[in-house]
């Protein structure tokens, strides 16, 4: 790295193969609606248009938010709006479990996030950045709720990548 520049930032690596799926998913609605309209004969540039749109709607659904994080901050960029927040300067983390748990990171200008924990379990330098900006909070005093949460994540993912580790080295 070049002397001054600043550090790339660090993201979901997994964002690339997600979204190949959801684009895939949604071409392939598409072309099966119109092929299906086109064999009944039914098919007019109108229901050819409305395929589309529905094919680029359910793309644009299916498509996994961008997580990236840097020295101090995170961000979660989806199709329609990108949130960030300064995790040097949390005030508060939440866990919410139920159907799809997700993780509410609050900072101290008021700014909101959420995120999906496994995000954050499957990135290894992803989780780094979190951490070290979490930390800063602590040590400031600034983080005053969500404590327990992180540690039980931090554990999480520790005891993950301690699995992959022996996994991978044939001792599990």
């Amino acid at each position: 790295m070049e002397h001054g520049a600043a550090p790339t930032p660090a993201g979901d690596r997994h964002w690339r193969g997600s979204a190949r799926l959801a684009v895939a998913y949604a071409l392939v609605f598409g072309t099966l609606t119109a092929l299906t309209d086109w064999e009944a004969g039914t098919l007019t540039p109108g229901r050819a248009a409305l395929w589309l749109g529905l094919a680029t709607a359910i793309g644009l659904l299916l498509m996994p938010p961008r997580v990236a994080a840097g020295r101090g901050w995170l961000s979660v960029r989806g199709p329609l709006c990108r949130r960030a927040v300064r995790t040097d300067a949390l005030v508060g983390v939440r866990q919410y479990d139920g159907v799809s748990s997700h993780l509410v990171f609050r900072d101290i200008d008021g700014r909101r996030l959420e995120l999906d924990p496994r995000v954050l379990a499957a990135n290894p330098f992803l989780w780094h950045e979190v951490d070290r900006g979490l930390r800063h909070s602590l040590q400031s005093g600034t983080l005053c709720q969500g404590v327990e949460v992180l540690r039980r994540l931090e554990r999480a993912i520790d005891d993950e990548g301690a699995r992959a580790v022996l996994k991978e080295s044939g001792m599990s």
